[in-house]
Formats: C-alpha cells, sequence, structure tokens
C-alpha cells in the first residue's frame, strides 16, 4: 500500500525519511528542541525532555527479545477486518482504517491506536512526450500535472471519502509535523491560490494539450488520429478508500475530454507495473497512491527531494524518470543535504520548494489521513503517532498481551510480499515492512512521540558541529559541542576503490587536508560482539561493520562487479556532503563519522552504522553470497537492473532466488571466499569465513530463507502463494523485552479559542487560547509555539505572529488597533498552531468573528 523509505537519516521511511547503504547519516524525513545555546545561533529552546527515559518502571522480567512466542501474519480484506477480530478470528488489523471507519470500531468495542502519518496523492507518470509504441503521454508536461492541483476538489474528497476526518493536502510535508505549523502562512497562501478551479484547469490543460499536438475533437481529445487514453491504475484493496478516489479523479479527467481506461487492481498486482515496468513503456499514466511516514519527522527538508526528484532514494523508475525545473533539482538536492546555514535559510528554502513542488506535481497530494489500527482487547501495542503500529520500530519491543510473557499474536494486513524482500532495494510497502522490522535491530531507536532518537544498540555519542550551525539538543545521552573548525583525519575512509577493493583514505584524495562541518562519535558496548547475535547463531562481527561500509560505495561504482546505475543518483548526493569515517577502537567499538550535512537536533546527527541497510539487515556472509549471485549475472537488488538485465530481483525470502543464492552459498564455502578480500582479509579469516557460511546453510535448511538478522524475532517460515508467514521468538536476543515498556499515552494538546464574534474595525481585540491535555493546563515550559494567523474578508493572510503566554495552558492573541483597522467589513480568520516539545504533533485550532465599521 504504501512506499516509504527509511532512507538517508531514515526514515526512516521517513520518510518517513535517506541510507544508501548500512552507513548513512541519520536524516531523518521520514523523518526528526535544543538546550544548548553555547553560540549565538537561531535555536529554540527548551526545559523538559520530551518523553521519560524509556527505562522500565512497573514491568519487571528476566525474558529477552519480544515478548511473544511468534507473530503469525496473513492477509485479511479491511472490510471484514473488524468483525474477524471480534470474532476472534485475528488480534490486530495492523495496516489500519480510514477516518470513515471510526465510527465502526468504536461500536465494536475493540482497542485502537490513532496516527497521523497516512496521505494519499495522484502519482504520474513522467515519460514521453510519447511512449515507444507512439501512444501520447499527457503528463510529461510539467504545467498539465501542475493545472491538476486545480482540477481535484480536495474539501469534496475529505467530507464524501473520509467522512470529514483528513485534511486537504498540497504538499509533501506533512500537515500534522512541524515544518508545516513552520510554514503555515506559505503553505495557506499556495493552498488558496491552487484551490479547486475545474475552469483554470481546462483552460490551462487545453492550451498545453493544443501546444503539444493534440486537438479537441467532439469533447474527446485525439492525437495521431486516436484517443488520448489515460491509463489510470486504481487500488482496490488496503482501507478502501482509494477505489471512490480514483472514480473521483476519473470522471474529472472525462469531464475534460480524456478518454479513461481504469484499471483495478491489488497492490500486489499494481506493484509490477507502477514500478516494476520502465515508463516509457506506457503501462500506466497514473496510479492512486498513498505513503506512509515510518517516523515523526521532525526535519521534512529531505521530502522535495524524496517525493519528486531524478535523486531519490525511492529508485522508483517513475522518479528517477522525471526530469525537474533546474532551479527546483538544485534547492531539493540542497535541502537533503541541509545545505544551509540558519533556520531563516532553510525556512526561506522550504518556503520556496513549497512552490516548486506545485509547478513540478509528479504527486499531486490530496488527503493527509489519520489511521486507526484495531486490535483486540488485552493487548497492549505501541503506536508512533506518525507510523501507527505496523510502521512503528517500536512495536516488536512493546507489542504483546497484558500480564503475560509469551503468547501468540495473529497479525493482519493488507497483502504481503509485494516485491521480493532483500536488504538493498527490496521491499518498501509497509506491510512487507511491517515483518521485516521486527527482524532487526539497528544502532537507534525512534521516540515514537518526539521523532527523537534513543540509543539501541549504541550506548552513546558525541556531536560536534561547526560554530554558528542551528542544532541544539535535548536529550542527555548525546553529548553536543561547537568547535570553530572540524579537521577530517588523513586516515579516515572518504571513497572506495572499486576495481582494487580497497577503502581511499582522506590524505590520498585530498592530500590538501579537509574540513567538515560536522562529527559525529559513536561509541558501542564493550561486549557486542560477545552478547549480540545473527538469527544464525553467529556473533556479530567488525566484518559486519566494515562490509557494510563498502556496501555504502561499491554499488555505485561503475568499475564494480555489482554496479547497479540506479545506485547512482541517491549516491551523488551523499558522496558530494560524505567526509570521511573512521574506526577509533576496535574493543570497544568507536567510530567517527564526518560530514556536511546536518540535521537541527543533535540526536538526529547519528549515522547508521550498524549492518541495517535501507530495506533490512544482513550479516556479511549473507550479503556476500547475494553479491556474488548479482556479479555471476544471476540475481540483482533493484528492479531496475533486473528488468535491464532480464534476470530475476533479489529475494531473500522465497522464489527462484533461493536456489540461486543456495548454488554461491555452496560455491563459497568450496572456495573459502573472503569477500573484497583486499580489504576484509584484514577483518576476516578463511576459516571464520566458512563458519559464517556454514551457519548460513544450516539456517536455509531449516528455515528456507535467507532472511537473517539480529532482531527480537526471526522469519521460521514463509509462504509466498498463501502469503503466510511466522516470525517467531528470537532467545538469543541481548536486551530485556521490558526495555521499552516506558512510553505511556503521548500529551497531545487540546486546543481552545476564544473570543469576541464581534470587532470593530480601529479598535484593540483580544483571543484567549487555552491548551489542555486531559482537562489540565498545558505547562508553557512545555510548549515550544504558539503562531497565530490572521485571515482578512478576502481569505488573505494578513498578519502572522507569535501568541503572548499569560499562565501555563493559556495564551493571548492580542490585535491592535492599527491591524483592525486594515481590516475590511466581513467575515474574517483566526487560526492559530501549537508546537509542544513533548510531541512533534502540532495542533491547529481557528475561529470566525466579523469586523464592522
Amino acid at each position: 500500500m504504501f512506499k516509504k523509505s527509511f532512507t538517508f537519516a531514515f526514515a526512516l521511511l521517513i520518510i518517513a525519511s535517506m541510507v544508501l547503504a548500512a552507513c548513512q547519516p541519520a536524516q531523518t524525513t521520514p523523518t526528526e528542541a535544543p538546550v544548548v545555546e553555547p553560540t549565538a545561533v537561531e535555536q529554540p529552546t527548551a526545559e523538559v525532555v520530551p518523553t521519560e527515559v524509556p527505562t522500565p518502571e512497573v514491568v519487571q522480567t528476566t525474558r529477552k527479545g519480544g515478548w511473544l512466542d511468534e507473530i503469525v501474519f496473513s492477509v485479511v480484506a479491511s472490510d471484514s477486518a473488524l468483525t474477524q477480530i471480534e470474532a476472534g478470528a485475528i488480534d490486530i488489523y495492523a495496516n489500519g482504517l480510514s477516518s470513515k471507519d471510526l465510527p465502526a470500531i468504536k461500536d465494536a468495542g475493540v482497542s485502537y491506536s490513532t496516527s497521523s502519518g497516512l496521505y494519499y496523492d495522484i502519482l504520474y507518470n513522467p515519460a514521453g512526450p510519447e511512449f515507444t509504441d507512439g501512444r501520447f503521454n499527457p503528463f510529461s508536461n510539467r504545467k498539465i500535472r501542475e493545472a491538476t492541483n486545480w482540477l481535484f476538489d480536495r474539501d469534496y474528497i475529505n467530507q464524501e471519502v473520509y467522512a470529514g476526518g483528513g485534511l486537504a493536502k498540497f504538499f509533501a510535508i506533512t500537515t500534522q509535523f512541524p515544518d508545516y505549523a513552520d510554514l503555515a502562512d506559505v503553505a495557506r497562501k499556495l493552498e488558496s491560490y491552487y484551490a479547486y478551479n475545474f475552469d483554470k484547469a481546462k483552460e490551462v490543460i487545453t492550451a498545453e494539450m493544443e501546444g503539444m499536438g493534440a486537438t479537441l475533437v467532439d469533447g474527446k481529445w485525439m492525437y495521431k488520429d486516436a484517443p488520448v487514453t489515460l491509463i489510470y491504475i486504481i487500488r482496490n484493496d488496503s482501507d478502501g478508500t482509494r477505489i471512490p478516489i480514483g472514480e473521483y479523479t476519473a470522471a474529472q479527467f472525462e469531464a475534460l475530454g480524456f478518454t479513461v481506461d481504469r484499471q483495478m487492481k491489488k497492490g500486489s498486482e499494481a506493484s509490477p507495473i507502477w514500478i516494476g515496468s520502465d515508463p516509457v513503456e506506457g503501462q500506466w499514466h497514473l496510479y492512486t497512491a498513498a505513503w506512509s511516514a515510518t517516523v515523526l519527522d521532525r526535519d521534512q527538508s529531505n521530502i522535495f527531494q524524496e517525493m519528486y526528484l531524478d535523486s531519490s532514494a525511492q529508485g522508483i523508475p517513475a522518479f528517477l524518470d522525471n526530469v525537474s525545473d533546474p532551479e527546483f533539482k538544485e534547492l531539493g538536492d540542497r535541502l537533503a543535504t541541509a545545505d544551509f546555514a540558519t533556520l531563516q535559510e532553510r525556512h526561506d528554502m522550504m518556503a520556496r520548494a513549497l512552490e516548486l513542488s506545485l509547478q513540478d506535481s509528479l504527486q499531486v497530494f490530496l488527503i493527509d489521513g489519520k489511521q486507526f489500527t484495531p486490535y483486540a482487547n488485552g493487548m497492549v501495542a505501541t503506536a508512533d503517532l506518525a507510523a501507527g503500529i505496523e510502521g512503528a520500530q517500536i512495536y516488536p519491543y512493546t507489542l504483546r498481551w497484558a500480564d503475560q510473557e509469551g503468547g501468540t499474536v495473529r497479525w493482519a494486513t493488507q497483502d504481503l510480499f509485494a516485491e521480493p524482500w532483500n536488504p538493498i532495494a527490496g521491499s518498501n510497502w509497509a506491510f512487507d515492512q511491517g515483518a521485516i522490522r521486527a527482524t532487526q535491530s539497528g544502532d537507534i531507536m525512534y521516540d515514537p512521540y518526539t521523532g527523537l532518537l534513543w540509543p539501541l544498540r549504541i550506548e552513546k555519542a558525541d556531536v560536534v558541529v561547526k560554530e554558528g550551525l542551528p542544532v541544539g539538543k535535548t536529550l542527555d545521552w548525546v553529548n553536543l559541542e561547537f568547535a570553530p573548525e572540524i579537521t577530517v583525519p588523513a586516515d579516515a575512509w572518504i571513497d572506495w576503490d572499486a576495481a582494487n577493493q580497497v577503502f581511499v583514505t582522506v590524505g590520498e584524495k585530498n592530500p590538501e587536508g579537509l574540513t567538515a562541518l560536522r562529527k559525529t562519535t559513536l561509541y558501542y558496548p564493550a561486549d557486542m560482539f560477545e552478547t549480540v547475535k545473527w538469527h544464525d547463531g553467529a556473533n556479530l562481527s567488525l566484518a559486519d561493520f566494515v562490509f557494510g561500509m563498502i556496501m555504502t560505495f561499491d554499488r555505485a561504482k561503475p568499475e564494480s562487479a555489482i554496479y547497479d546505475a540506479q545506485a547512482e543518483p541517491q549516491f551523488l548526493p551523499f558522496q558530494e556532503n560524505f567526509r570521511g569515517f573512521k574506526i577509533v577502537s576496535t574493543e570497544p567499538l568507536v567510530i567517527e563519522y564526518y560530514s556536511d550535512t546536518y540535521s537541527l537536533d543533535a540526536e538526529l546527527n547519528i549515522p547508521l552504522m550498524f549492518p541495517t541497510y535501507t530495506f533490512g539487515e544482513g550479516s556479511w556472509d549473507t550479503m556476500a553470497v547475494a553479491n556474488a549471485a548479482e556479479a555471476g549475472g544471476e540475481l540483482a537488488y533493484s528492479v531496475d537492473k533486473a528488468l535491464e538485465k532480464e534476470i530475476e530481483q533479489t529475494s531473500f525470502i522465497g522464489g527462484p532466488s533461493l536456489e540461486v543464492l543456495a548454488k554461491y552459498l555452496d560455491q563459497a564455502i568450496a572456495d573459502k571466499t573472503i569477500p573484497y578480500a583486499p580489504t576484509m582479509s584484514a577483518y576476516l579469516t578463511a576459516d571464520e569465513a566458512v563458519a559464517r557460511y556454514e551457519a548460513l546453510k544450516a539456517w536455509y535448511g531449516e528455515h528456507n530463507n535467507f532472511m537473517v538478522g539480529t532482531g527480537p524475532y526471526f522469519v521460521d517460515q514463509a509462504f509466498l502463494t498463501e502469503k503466510t508467514l511466522t516470525l517467531k521468538h528470537f532467545e538469543d536476543y541481548p536486551d530485556l523485552a521490558d526495555r521499552w515498556s516506558n512510553f505511556g499515552e503521548p500529551k497531545l494538546a487540546v486546543v481552545e479559542l476564544d473570543g469576541p464574534g464581534q470587532v470593530k474595525i480601529g479598535e484593540e481585540a483580544t483571543f484567549d487560547v487555552f491548551v489542555t491535555f486531559k482537562d489540565a493546563a498545558y505547562p508553557a515550559a512545555e510548549i515550544k509555539q504558539v503562531k497565530f494567523l490572521l485571515y482578512n474578508a478576502q481569505g488573505e493572510i494578513v498578519k502572522v505572529a507569535e501568541a503572548v503566554a499569560v499562565e501555563d495552558g493559556q495564551y493571548s492573541v492580542v490585535l491592535d488597533t492599527a491591524t483592525t483597522a486594515a481590516l475590511e467589513a466581513g467575515s474574517n480568520k483566526l487560526e492559530v498552531a501549537i508546537v509542544p516539545f513533548t510531541v512533534s504533533q502540532p495542533t491547529f485550532a481557528s475561529v470566525e468573528f466579523v469586523t464592522a465599521p
């Protein structure tokens, strides 16, 4: 259903949001203040920690790993989910239901969680103007794509499809995330400009179609004597809402004179078309897309690159084929790599990117939705405010039955195995990643309420940034310092020589020396290589880390045996800003990471050095076998390369790939293969390599898959045809099951706005803002910002300012005499946005009032 990359800094995903391999910087988009002000920079301050330190207080246990004995996955249609939970056939419908289903969820009396990271849009195929067979594609024209913003009535869709429970959406940034609150005045102006206007859409599209050689004959668009037929892939599964969205938007195109071929398909049927085909083949023109954030994204500056540009870490052919306006391309790439010096510069760049994104409109966003995940009473499940349960990194560590250790949860979702599973460029569908997430661990854990990071496998981190940059911190486990200059050591690794299979040092590539804007030092536990094990019983090793470092570069190097052109667009922006990493110590493991990319929160400046790749974990031996199969021309990680070479896309979970991987595994054992031997032989002996291969072979023999991770659950058996999967408890997981049991209810602000219904022009008017949580005043120390926007009778924003704190839970908005004197007689609106520190989800409220002389 949703594609969201855990990319280049997660997001995670987040996008949710971009990790090219095991060691990209955490830059969240996907994802996401500060208490330190050592220099006079623009940075917010906070006196509170957003959530309690996640150490168990109530639950006590000696159990390690997940709470459950097993999680059994199956596929269930959304329209039967509640009935099946009530009947005891399933325990959770993890994919969630939409706001239109909330009354039914409440009537059923089951438990449920709420999340706000799901959104819906139309994705266009940008190839053309002609496909390879000569058919016409109007969506190769950016102005036609832009004009479709006027074609769709988002308020109508929200009311008719989502029972008014969603929010009209125009941008890739999420309305319920902090960036929207910061940019609300810019966003509202653009939303007004692009509001539903069928006649304007028709005027622009008509002019562009005629300019491209199409003609309108008897009310139907023709091109070279053939009707312009739009192949529309409409999802008919998931929460069911994309059927009416598809029907409505198709009817709008037909009203313009297009012929629409509606093709209703499930996600697994649609994926081979909109993802798995070459856009120039013309197997589709548009698709009812939906995406899900994987974390609460505190900083969505990389979202433009991810959702529009050919440098998108999504790696989807339609993205890679998009030709954006050069200004948008440059701006999106700069934002993704934090190429700004101040918060004001970032704000201005984001504002311009919002405008340019609507002009590009590779995707036309429609609705920011709310998702409700129903589950059986008696189940305990921590939901991420953005990602819900299925998309939450934390769920495998907290999912349980109340007052019980062990047991089974029957997990139902909308689909499984929509794409092959492999850690490099495999399935990123939310339902697949929901299962994959339980098999992996990693360096850090995303806070489900703030989007900040906690240590998961690392112990602590030091972050040093160049003086003057707008970086702050909130949590004590990170040490933040500022320096006038950060010099990168000459022996740090900065590049990879794929031909000779050795790292290139900073001294070799930059003999004149090199500096960086940011340095992060990661400290791992002294006993990590003894206590952390792969599911096949092998110990985690330094070789796993070094292999991950190599994979950051190797696929994007033309000299590599596994070169994939799909890797280059994402790799190049990373390489421009990467300044090196260095293994400072091996016992315990300490790694330094240098970059010119940084996040505004110190906690998010954590590079992903653990061997967790873009779409899953991978031990060095498993990855080496997959690399050998790719180098042998029999498999490919990415769908792009698989299509080009007409070979299978690598799957660790099933299908023809398994026999190929098994063959190369036997060959590795026979040859005692040390992959990338010129480098890896310093961290691995031939005998150690064979021992790892043998453990992997035994695993494959027992479980018939190559999905070997370090997470709290392992893949026992997977059945691709039946679409069922069983995850079982991993007894050798090193952490206690109750480590993350301290997350309680998120402190979402409730806002009431009160004031006069009528204001006399030229006189002062005061409005009161009341902010509460569970009917108690929300402490002012926990509120980052209370911002207000004043709209005049024409709907124009005439003032943007901060409300004044009166006391805990109360703020005042004063419209002075000059402000009201500038208003005309009529109906005006005051809107407030409350941004807490304690949760990274703003709350909006508005009130209308009349002005009169």
